[in-house]
């Protein structure tokens, strides 16, 4: 993204601070469903900064200043859990370490680096008259989708017509991304004695089940996310090695594309499998944005690349138009010794600036 709108030196304090608040946010442990003492630091930052903090758990919701009644709204979310450390990292992952024009530590590029360069964009815009009204959220439980995250804060925002959700994409914008459904599939059969070959083996229905599950293919298939996936994960039977198993049970991962919803997906499952299917959760959707929604032209005008996203994200919990962008790359994540290059906490801050002042939004219509 062409940063040469603004002033290299109007963003350098900005980037100092938000450079300086990644590196607290590094040394307070925040674990997904444990983010207590990250949530507190973020309401301080934003209180300090003379803004009004709800909160909601250890989600931190902060509304803007110049608040216009009937105008769009705009949310800028992140989150602020972690996932749990490995043993294999060569520094502390709660230090924050400089090396090499990088800054290492847990969260750090995911998405520790969005969340504060979102969160000084939010002030940044605060200052300047916006033909739509600001939300800032920081939210927890993103890692494990958890429902104590963004859908208990979907009531307090109100209504919603764009999102922008922080992540690392290189500040590529995300235009679509998979939705993920966890399925528990299980087979029945009868016991028996294994040397009479007695019974019903659950185990070959399942052989049978698997193997679909492996070949089969849906018919819609998404010009940006391409096929709906499939893939068997885990697998668990029987009691000894004498007894015919009369149950066999296995877990399917499911990534949806944007032809299907979640419950015509399970649907058709179950139309082709000889046992029991029940679904973990349905509400973890696939979502994408119009071509012609404004922030998309705008990104094809400042030559932003539009992707398409395999990881999920909060996107997930949104029901409204919603994109992801962030600086940082997504094959760092979840890694030892997870990083973001200091560089591009400025060119997070002028991507996003570009992106978002003056942007128009229209109402979201979910009719």
């Amino acid at each position: 993204m062409n940063s040469s709108t603004y002033s290299i030196d109007e963003w350098k304090v900005p980037a100092k601070q938000a450079l300086d608040l990644l590196k607290q946010l590094i040394a307070t442990k925040s674990y997904s469903g444990k983010e207590q003492e990250t949530a507190l630091l973020l309401e301080k930052n934003i209180q300090s900064h003379g803004f009004e903090v709800e909160r909601i758990q250890n989600n931190v919701l902060a509304r803007g200043k110049h608040w216009v009644d009937g105008a769009p709204v705009l949310l800028l979310n992140s989150h602020h859990d972690t996932v749990r450390a490995t043993s294999n990292w060569d520094t502390d992952p709660f230090e924050p370490v400089e090396l090499d024009g990088k800054l290492l530590g847990l969260g750090s590029n995911d998405a520790g680096a969005s969340l504060v360069c979102l969160l000084h964009i939010f002030y940044w815009l605060n200052e300047r008259n916006q033909s739509y009204n600001l939300l800032f959220l920081a939210s927890a439980e993103e890692e494990i989708s958890g429902t104590n995250g963004i859908p208990i804060t979907l009531e307090a925002m109100g209504a919603l017509d764009l999102a922008v959700v922080g992540e690392p994409t290189s500040m590529e914008m995300a235009v679509t991304e998979r939705g993920l459904i966890v399925l528990d599939v299980t087979t029945l059969g009868e016991s028996g004695h294994a040397a009479r070959g007695e019974g019903v083996n659950a185990l070959y229905k399942a052989v049978d089940a698997i193997e679909w599950f492996r070949s089969y293919e849906f018919e819609q298939i998404s010009e940006q996310l391409g096929k709906v996936s499939m893939n068997v994960t885990q697998i668990e039977a029987g009691t000894q090695h004498n007894v015919v198993p009369d149950r066999c049970h296995f877990v399917v991962d499911v990534r949806p594309n944007d032809c299907y919803t979640n419950v015509e997906i399970v649907d058709i499952i179950r139309e082709h499998i000889d046992g029991l299917v029940e679904h973990r959760s349905l509400h973890l959707n696939s979502s994408g944005i119009a071509d012609y929604h404004p922030i998309v032209l705008k990104a094809k005008e400042l030559d932003v690349p539009r992707v398409s996203s395999k990881t999920m994200s909060d996107q997930a919990h949104m029901p409204f138009p919603s994109i992801k962008i962030g600086p940082g790359n997504t094959h760092r994540s979840h890694t030892p010794n997870e990083f973001i290059y200091i560089h591009e906490i400025l060119s997070g801050l002028t991507g996003y600036a570009q992106l978002l002042n003056g942007l128009e939004i229209p109402h979201w219509n979910p009719g």
